[in-house]
């Protein structure tokens, strides 16, 4: 089995060797990055499986990092930074971060989040899959429909009106669990396990930054959605919308 590798992009060099005794002991090869113009430069010239990023970081920040990244790769990517503002955590998710974590952290917290991002992801397949490329769909395939809404679950590919629409792992991982079952009403804590394995504290605002984010995708209007809609005081659910309904 391929040894997954994560980019490690720290400047301070006491919590990179904490990450990596922790992360070496469960079998993952850590490539450290002093800087983000350094993580760059190996992401762009080795195989990485995962990536986690400081914010505040020499030459290139951990936000503009992330949007290069972002720009063509849909790895799992994990925010750990001192900066605990909303603000900040709403920007490092809005720019495609998967988890963001506040330091400072339990680094056996830090694991368990890296555990679950490389099972749910790379179970699923979706990294390899998103560098395919495909016309039409194979005999194999499981397409859910919900109005103008289509979700190939073999491809990991999300369409409306036929547009492909790029999303997240986490987004992703979101919306295939919502149009499974439209209807059915997800609580926060629901649809965080099925992104990260398992519920963590303090939450809420990065659930409603991944749901503000898949609105802003798939709806025509965010400010009045028709598909996910907020049910107060319980969680999410996706509305039954039959197909070609306008």
């Amino acid at each position: 089995m391929e040894t997954k590798r994560i980019l490690l992009a720290e400047d301070d060099e006491d919590i990179v060797e904490i990450l990596r005794l922790y992360l070496s002991a469960q079998g993952y090869q850590v490539l450290w990055a002093h800087d983000g113009e350094e993580a760059f430069r190996i992401f762009q010239e080795q195989q990485v499986h995962l990536l986690m990023a400081d914010l505040m970081m020499p030459k290139i920040n951990g936000y503009e990092l992330i949007r290069k990244i972002r720009e063509t790769s849909n790895l799992p990517i994990l925010i750990i930074s001192a900066k605990n503002m909303d603000a900040d955590k709403i920007l490092g998710l809005n720019l495609g971060a998967d988890v963001y974590i506040t330091k400072p952290f339990n680094p056996l917290e830090v694991v368990a989040y890296v555990n679950a991002a490389f099972r749910r992801f790379y179970e699923l397949g979706a990294e390899e899959k998103s560098r395919e490329s495909h016309t039409g769909e194979s005999p194999g395939d499981v397409v859910l429909t919900l109005g103008d809404l289509q979700l190939n679950t073999e491809r990991l590919e999300l369409t409306k009106k036929g547009v492909k629409i790029p999303l997240t792992p986490a987004e992703l991982k979101i919306l295939m669990q919502l149009m499974k079952s439209p209807g059915r009403v997800y609580t926060k804590a629901q649809l965080y396990e099925c992104v990260n394995g398992e519920f963590y504290e303090n939450t809420d605002n990065t659930m409603m930054v991944h749901i503000a984010n898949l609105r802003s995708k798939i709806e025509d209007d965010p400010s009045a959605p028709e598909y996910i809609k907020t049910i107060r005081g319980l969680g999410y659910k996706i509305e039954n919308i039959a197909k070609g309904k306008e």
